[in-house]
């Protein structure tokens, strides 16, 4: 027997695995992309790199061809339509594409090496177009094609693309543009066009397409009808429907129950009860009793037009028909009543349900002890969150306020004491909201130990205590007669170290606003005792108390404060600090505020900008264009004030005369705009302006000539000053 040579193994290859890797044969790993590494041979020198001239054109985009961005597709849903695109079809879109979308020569050289383009694949195109001048020209294109004939599919790809781009007035002329091509639009064709206004709210829309449906004679079907009046209701053209509802009839077609519930829920919803009552009872007699659904939906659009006589007499209807209600009606109707304002009536249904052993909804008990709440009835509110105990459920923190808010408004505070430490107890979390009940209420009764001991609870629940202070002020002083009480409190507060700059400020504001200057300007002046950094705030309202007092001078001075403090003051700060000035006669100084005012804060007063617009027309020294201004005021509802006076009396002196504006003063007094006494002293403030100007004008003369020194010189005591 031969002996047998040893088998020789197969040649590696990349079959069995990886090749040993070598210069000429690289290692390839297989995968989408080939990562090909290749080994350096250590005994080679490599030449060192030459770098290449910096080439300033490669760099300034002003050298780059102006390429427009493309416009790639952002909805996903087109996205994922073109991943499942055909090859000829992807072939089309990548020659827009190539093209950046733009219909030309060179796309149709690219389409025409197709040998044919075909309706459906029109249709495919466009239905992932979203550029609807190149898909109206690509269709156009595909339309010129010898024996070619659109389709229906390619037509509605088309009606399609123009909806989607907002185009619907073209989409809407499909029609047309099929019927001048020899295929005649159907049913469907009109259906796409209502379907896509109606998904738009466009209403009046729908309503042109189906006066178009009769133009061409199609009878829509009732289903499309039912699309129309749906479309019609929910834009509020209820007429419209009507008169649809009108010729459905006319056609002989037979309603169906949702034909009868789209014109009972349009009826309900513009308040047109008797004739919502006659298509209800038309339903019945000619098809059939509205079940409870249907119930439920009337009551819920008349309960959201606050029309609840209404859904009162529909729920007396729903008896009639020995329709039975669940607990959806029910709540839809409690909850409407009790938004209402009719507790009572609500509580009625609420007892109606315990008899019938409905289960009740912890939305009821809400809803219901909140409006009991608010008539007073805190006894029923609190039987009702026993009730809600009993029946399993957990009370939420709102219905836990709501009873707490209606303990202490009955000065109940033990009570509500009480509650507010259940919602602790069971950790619902309680707010601001939860406490300050407890707090007006406290503070109404005099009892200080009690807020104090609330005060530190609030600090172990980790409350800002110091940001609901100051809410707690702001709600105390939001009613004119416990701003004096909330004073008393805050007494009391700083004994404890609670005081701060915002609680001053909102009790400084409070008094400004009952007139008491004379406290405001205390505080403000214990505040800054105590080294509290005072805002622009306090600055601002301490402004207006000066400017209350006649004390310009240190209104004058607060407001520099603010400006040293590189900060603005408050609009109502500039507007009565301007006004203080203009009275004592300091024009040029009010002029100078409202400049500052309108350069500085986003809006400021109506008479501000009037000011500086008078100010501008002066230029002319005409008394007619400054009534024109004048004029204008007066029609936007701001008749001329002190600001617009002196605007008046600054801008003539200085570009006019004191004739011209004379004229515009007696212009305002004839029109009872301004009173003869304030007449004669804007024209006494105009002569002594006048005065003061030529005086200014006279000494910058001198002073320009060089005279001034010889006046002095001759013992001229008129430039001591």
């Amino acid at each position: 027997m031969p002996p047998q040579t040893p088998q020789r193994l197969p040649k590696p290859y990349f079959f069995y695995g990886h090749r040993k890797p070598s210069q000429n044969r690289p290692t390839v790993y297989g995968g989408f992309f080939s990562n090909r590494q290749s080994l350096r041979n250590p005994n080679s020198t490599s030449e060192p790199h030459q770098s290449q001239p910096f080439n300033v054109q490669k760099w300034d985009p002003h050298y780059l061809p102006n390429q427009k961005s493309q416009s790639p597709p952002s909805d996903p849903k087109t996205f994922q339509l073109q991943r499942h695109l055909s090859p000829i079809a992807r072939f089309i879109t990548d020659a827009f594409r190539k093209n950046q979308f733009q219909w030309g020569p060179r796309v149709v050289t690219e389409l025409s090496k197709l040998r044919r383009v075909t309706p459906d694949l029109v249709a495919e195109v466009l239905k992932v177009e979203n550029n609807p001048t190149l898909a109206s020209k690509f269709f156009h294109w595909a339309g010129k094609q010898k024996g070619y004939k659109h389709n229906f599919a390619s037509y509605n790809a088309l009606a399609y693309c123009l909806s989607r781009n907002n185009l619907f007035r073209a989409a809407d002329q499909v029609p047309e543009l099929m019927d001048s091509q020899g295929k005649p639009p159907t049913e469907k064709q009109f259906e796409i066009l209502i379907r896509m206004h109606a998904d738009c709210n466009r209403g009046l829309r729908v309503f042109h397409v189906y006066q178009k449906m009769k133009k061409f004679g199609i009878l829509p079907r009732v289903f499309l009808y039912n699309k129309i009046m749906d479309a019609l209701v929910k834009t509020n053209c209820l007429d419209l429907a009507l008169s649809v509802y009108e010729e459905f009839k006319g056609h002989g077609l037979v309603e169906e129950s949702v034909t009868y519930m789209i014109l009972i829920k349009g009826l309900c919803k513009a308040g047109r009860i008797a004739e919502m009552l006659e298509i209800l009872e038309k339903m019945r007699r000619n098809l059939c009793k509205p079940d409870i659904f249907a119930y439920t939906a009337m009551i819920r659009v008349l309960a959201a037009e606050r029309n609840l006589d209404a859904c009162l007499r529909v729920w007396e209807e729903m008896k009639k028909d020995l329709v039975e209600a669940d607990v959806m009606a029910y709540v839809t109707l409690i909850m409407g009543l009790c938004k209402g304002g009719r507790v009572v009536r609500g509580y009625e249904l609420f007892r109606e349900m315990k008899e019938n052993g409905i289960l009740i909804d912890r939305a009821i008990y809400g809803v219901l002890i909140e409006g009991l709440v608010g008539e007073g009835k805190v006894g029923k509110a609190c039987d009702l969150l026993k009730d809600l105990v009993d029946s399993g459920y957990r009370a939420d923190l709102g219905i836990y306020n709501s009873i707490i808010g209606g303990l202490c408004r009955v000065k109940q505070l033990d009570k509500a004491y009480k509650l507010f430490e259940v919602t602790v107890q069971d950790d619902l979390a309680p707010d601001f909201s939860t406490v300050n009940p407890l707090l007006v209420c406290c503070a109404e009764m005099g009892r200080m130990d009690n807020f104090f001991k609330l005060l530190a609870q609030m600090e172990k629940l980790k409350f800002s205590v110091a940001a609901d202070l100051e809410k707690f002020f702001e709600f105390l002083v939001g009613k004119e007669e416990r701003i004096m009480m909330a004073l008393d409190v805050f007494e009391e507060l700083k004994g404890k170290g609670y005081s701060s700059v915002p609680i001053y400020n909102i009790l400084m504001g409070a008094l400004l606003e009952i007139g008491e200057v004379k406290k405001a300007l205390y505080l403000f002046g214990e505040m800054r005792g105590l080294n509290l950094e005072v805002n622009s705030l306090s600055f601002s309202i301490t402004i207006q108390c000066h400017v209350e007092s006649g004390e310009i001078l240190e209104a004058c001075e607060c407001h520099n404060k603010i400006i040293e403090m590189s900060q603005v003051p408050s609009v109502a700060a500039y507007n009565c600090l301007t006004k203080g000035l203009c009275k004592i006669g300091e024009i040029d100084a009010a002029m100078m505020l409202v400049r500052d005012c309108l350069g500085n804060v986003a809006s400021g007063p109506t008479e501000f900008k009037y000011a500086l617009t008078i100010l501008h027309v002066c230029r002319s020294g005409e008394a007619e264009k400054i009534i024109e201004v004048l004029n204008e005021m007066t029609q936007e509802g701001c008749p001329p004030n002190e600001v617009i006076c002196s605007a008046i009396i600054s801008g003539m002196c200085k570009h006019g005369t004191l004739e011209e504006a004379r004229k515009v003063f007696t212009n305002l007094r004839e029109r009872k705009l301004l009173t003869e006494a304030n007449t004669i002293v804007y024209d006494e403030i105009l002569i002594e302006h006048m005065k003061k100007k030529t005086a200014d004008l006279v000494l910058s003369g001198l002073k320009f000539f060089g005279l001034e020194s010889k006046l002095k010189a001759k013992g001229c005591k008129l430039l001591s000053s």
